[in-house]
C-alpha cells in the first residue's frame, strides 16, 4: 500500500462524524485519553468510543499504551486501561499528487544557505499582522484554525501541533524563528510570544498581559 493509499484510508474513517470528534478529542488532549473520557467528551456510550478508536487506531491516526489509573498493584488491581494519543506522522491527498513538501524544503534550504533568516522572519511577521482572522478574532480560536492545537498551561499559552513540524525537523532554527514572527504577527496587542518549546508541540509559547487563563 502506498504513501496515498494510507491517506485515502484515514480520510475514508474520519468520514464518520463520530470518529472526528474522537480524533480531535484525542489530538487536542495534552496527555492520553482512555475510553470513558473519550466517551463523555462525545456523548456515546464506553463501547462505541472503544470501537471506533481502534478503528482510528487501525487506519494509522491514533497510537496505543497501556497504563493503569489507579496506583493499586497486584491480585485485584485490573488490567491496564487502553490509553490513545495522536500517531506520529501526517496525512496529506492531493488530487492529482502534489510535491509541496519537496518543495518547502528546497525553499528553505536555499533560505538558510543564504542567510536570509532575517528576510523571512519579517516576512512571516507581516504576514502574521495581515491576517484578518487574527486581527478581528479571538486569539487562542484563530490558532486552534491554523492546527496549532493550543491549551492553557497555567497563564502560559501552549501549542501541542508544530504546523511546520516536517520542515521543522530538517531545518529547526529557520522555521522556528519563522513561526515565531508569524505568531508575534497574529498576536495582538497585549501578548507576548517567545520561544518555549513544549515536549512533543510547538516550540513557540504565548503569554497574555493583561487576560490571564489558570487552570
Amino acid at each position: 500500500m502506498t504513501a496515498e493509499d494510507d491517506a485515502f484510508t484515514a480520510l475514508t474513517v474520519l468520514s464518520d462524524p463520530v470518529r472526528r470528534k474522537l480524533y480531535r478529542h484525542v489530538a487536542a488532549s495534552v496527555e492520553e485519553v482512555g475510553r470513558d473520557a473519550a466517551a463523555e467528551a462525545v456523548g456515546i456510550s464506553r463501547s462505541l468510543a472503544a470501537f471506533h478508536l481502534d478503528k482510528l487506531v487501525a487506519a494509522g491516526l491514533l497510537a496505543v499504551s497501556f497504563r493503569r489509573l489507579s496506583e493499586r498493584t497486584g491480585p485485584g488491581a485490573g488490567r491496564p486501561a487502553k490509553m490513545y494519543r495522536p500517531a506520529d506522522g501526517e496525512h496529506t491527498v492531493s488530487l492529482p499528487p502534489r510535491s509541496y513538501d519537496t518543495v518547502g524544503r528546497l525553499l528553505a534550504g536555499v533560505v538558510e544557505k543564504a542567510g536570509l533568516d532575517r528576510e523571512l522572519q519579517a516576512a512571516a511577521k507581516a504576514a502574521g499582522a495581515a491576517d484578518q482572522d487574527a486581527a478581528a478574532g479571538d486569539l487562542v480560536e484563530v490558532l486552534r484554525s491554523r492546527g496549532y492545537l493550543p491549551y492553557w498551561d497555567g497563564g502560559t499559552l501552549r501549542l501541542k501541533n508544530c504546523p511546520f513540524h516536517a520542515l521543522a525537523d530538517d531545518f529547526r532554527a529557520l522555521i522556528c524563528g519563522m513561526n515565531l514572527a508569524l505568531i508575534e504577527g497574529m498576536a495582538p496587542e497585549g501578548w507576548s510570544a517567545e520561544v518555549e518549546p513544549c515536549p512533543g508541540g510547538c516550540c513557540v509559547a504565548l503569554r497574555s498581559k493583561t487576560n490571564f487563563h489558570w487552570l
